[in-house]
């Protein structure tokens, strides 16, 4: 279950990271099927402004007590330090003990590092702060090549942007991938960056500039069934070949092999989520057209077959 968040602010928090919490789990989206988050801002020091990293303030109305009966709890980015509020350390390794959901965006890893509970496990954190902060936690188990790393109840995401990625990965392991793509489409991101829960991307943000290729992606999206082909989609782009081929991976951090296989992946949830269909019948509607590739692509990207994933996630009546 996954109802009552709380978010927690120290001094010279990072407000986009905050945001990406915040848009996430704080806004009111029940008119559009999204469960109702309890959602707690909290601060040892409660009521009090806090300088922000964008030299402004935020308040934070609630008090570490709203920690102890939380599902989750979300460590925005803060200004690197060499210690951290210990009553925030000791809130945190009581909720770890208790099974409760921890969340960093950016340099908040270094938090929970701080805390003693990064040691031994897999984690992430910003490219800038890597050197940093393996130095100050050896024992962590730093993957610095991914958006996030997903390690059961510790849940840890690199530099701003892929904080998106990380909560609505959670949304999608813990509500679903129906309720993670309606919050996505209300933010106008991708419900899902290339490499499913793996998260694996060269370019975790797009480098190139000019014309966007988004009416292309859209189209891709709206005709999976369609065989896609560089060709073929760099003459709807109106582009070379090896013109469209480095933007897209410029623009997305993928392939567009693997790119469309990920969409397809994506449609293949949906439809295992919400209707009765067949696995036959979905392999062709998701463009897979076999089961036996659907299977496969499918246990690569999400890491389960299609049928657990069902028995798991189906609302279909």
């Amino acid at each position: 279950m996954l109802h009552k968040v709380a978010v927690v602010l120290m001094e010279d928090v990072a407000l986009f990271e905050f945001g990406v919490v915040s848009e996430v789990f704080g806004i009111d989206r029940t008119d559009d099927g999204v469960p109702a988050f309890d959602f707690k801002v909290c601060s040892t020091q409660p009521g009090q402004p806090l300088s922000t990293s964008s030299h402004s303030a935020v308040i934070a109305p609630y008090g570490l007590e709203e920690l102890e009966d939380a599902d989750l709890i979300a460590l925005p980015a803060t200004t690197w330090r060499h210690a951290y509020d210990e009553r925030i350390l000791d809130a945190l390794r009581q909720a770890e003990a208790r099974g409760a959901i921890l969340l960093t965006v950016c340099s908040g890893a270094f938090v929970l590092g701080a805390a003693g509970l990064l040691d031994g496990r897999p984690c992430t954190t910003h490219w800038r702060y890597v050197d940093k902060f393996e130095a100050q936690f050896p024992l962590a188990k730093l993957d610095a090549d991914v958006l996030f790393v997903d390690d059961g109840n510790i849940i840890t995401s690199a530099g701003t942007a892929a904080g998106i990625d990380a909560c609505l990965h959670l949304v999608r392991r813990e509500l679903g991938s129906a309720v993670a793509t309606r919050i996505a489409r209300r933010m106008v991101v991708p419900p899902q960056r290339d490499g499913g829960q793996r998260q694996y991307v060269e370019v975790p943000v797009p480098e190139s500039s000019g014309e966007s290729l988004q009416p292309v992606l859209d189209w891709m999206v709206d005709n999976l069934i369609t065989e896609h082909t560089v060709p073929a989609l760099a003459r709807r782009a109106q582009m070379s070949e090896r013109t469209f081929a480095r933007r897209f991976v410029a623009e997305t951090g993928t392939t567009p092999l693997k790119w469309v296989t990920t969409q397809r992946v994506l449609r293949a949830r949906t439809l295992l989520e919400q209707t009765r269909m067949g696995i036959e019948q979905i392999a062709a509607e998701s463009g897979f057209g076999t089961a036996a590739l659907l299977r496969h692509h499918f246990r690569r990207v999400v890491g389960v077959p299609p049928q657990d994933y069902r028995r798991t996630f189906q609302t279909a009546g």
